[in-house]
């Protein structure tokens, strides 16, 4: 039977906001939502004090219209609740606690389909600061579920539709989510991007977890977007100025400078000076490999410059 058209007057009584409830509420998964409007908040909230009930209804208004909240991940949990009948939930989740309200978001809920995420991801977000929308309230129980996929589609879709944010070259933020030893997780607009020590950095760094951490903002410039694609390119370190600018005037071929050595790869020795400034060296012939660790600090001869790699090299002379 075909569905009677709403007249003029009927269609004006509504607003776009009714319209997107009702549509929600009638779906499969509006059970919860016509449960929630069942509820007496005014009863529920009646005791709560003014930043407890400040809090709640920031939950109520991103549940019912998909706004964004933001907070700082404090836990990973493993967490089990049926939610009073059969579809048991068992998962882990990342727990916000804005103030005194638990807010979970399961794993499933956390990175977009076109993210492959690392194995140290999840667990290292402790500290990681997102966004996220609430996407169910267990008022009486005294928590909420969350996504933060959700919160990520919003974010692509406003960047997309701003070519100033995404021009090639424009600078902007990005926030880091979760670090391992060679590699990073940031995010910067709705977009995960797995960001590596040569991406992140001009100086060799053996261990990021050593200088970065979740929640950490960076600064970062936009290398490339594809729209079509939903793809973003970014580079940390080029935020920067590159230490090698200008590296031959402050360390001419044959001076002897102090610095420490960053790591170690293939039979070479990377060693940091203290502008920044990467030095590629080899050992003196009177030492062997296993007489320096990272960290030393040593003293090095700078040999030559290599000004279409960007790239000093050197000779290590001693400890210091």
């Amino acid at each position: 039977m075909p569905r009677k058209k709403a007249t003029p007057e009927e269609s004006e009584q509504t607003t776009p906001e009714e319209n997107e409830l009702a549509a929600r509420m009638s779906n499969p998964t509006g059970d919860a939502l016509r449960q929630f409007f069942s509820l007496d908040f005014r009863e529920l909230d009646r005791d709560l004090t003014e930043e407890e009930r400040n809090e709640w209804n920031a939950i109520y208004a991103s549940y019912r219209g998909r706004s964004a909240l933001s907070g700082i991940i404090i836990g990973v949990d493993h967490f089990v609740n049926n939610y009073g009948n059969d579809n048991v939930q068992d998962m882990y989740c990342a727990t916000v606690i804005p103030y005194r309200v638990r807010i979970i978001i399961p794993a499933t809920e956390m990175w977009m389909d076109d993210f492959i995420v690392p194995d140290f991801a999840f667990r290292g977000m402790v500290g990681a600061k997102i966004e996220f929308v609430i996407t169910r309230v267990e008022r009486e129980a005294g928590f909420a579920v969350a996504s933060r996929r959700e919160a990520m589609r919003n974010r692509r879709y406003y960047f997309s539709r701003h070519q100033e944010l995404w021009t090639e070259g424009a600078r902007t933020k990005c926030q880091v989510l979760s670090v391992g030893p060679r590699r990073c997780i940031v995010e910067c607009h709705g977009h995960d991007l797995n960001v590596t020590q040569r991406e992140l950095s001009y100086a060799a760094i053996a261990d990021l977890r050593t200088f970065y951490h979740p929640g950490t903002e960076l600064s970062c410039i936009v290398k490339s977007y594809d729209a079509e694609k939903g793809k973003l390119n970014i580079s940390v370190k080029e935020a920067k100025p590159n230490p090698y600018d200008g590296a031959s005037t402050r360390h001419p071929t044959g001076s002897r400078r102090q610095a420490v050595i960053s790591g170690k790869y293939a039979g070479g020795v990377f060693c940091n000076l203290p502008d920044g400034t990467v030095c590629m060296c080899n050992y003196s012939y009177q030492y062997e490999d296993s007489d320096f660790k990272i960290g030393d600090i040593v003293i090095l001869r700078v040999q030559r410059f290599d000004d279409e790699k960007k790239q000093m090299y050197g000779k290590i002379l001693s400890k210091w």
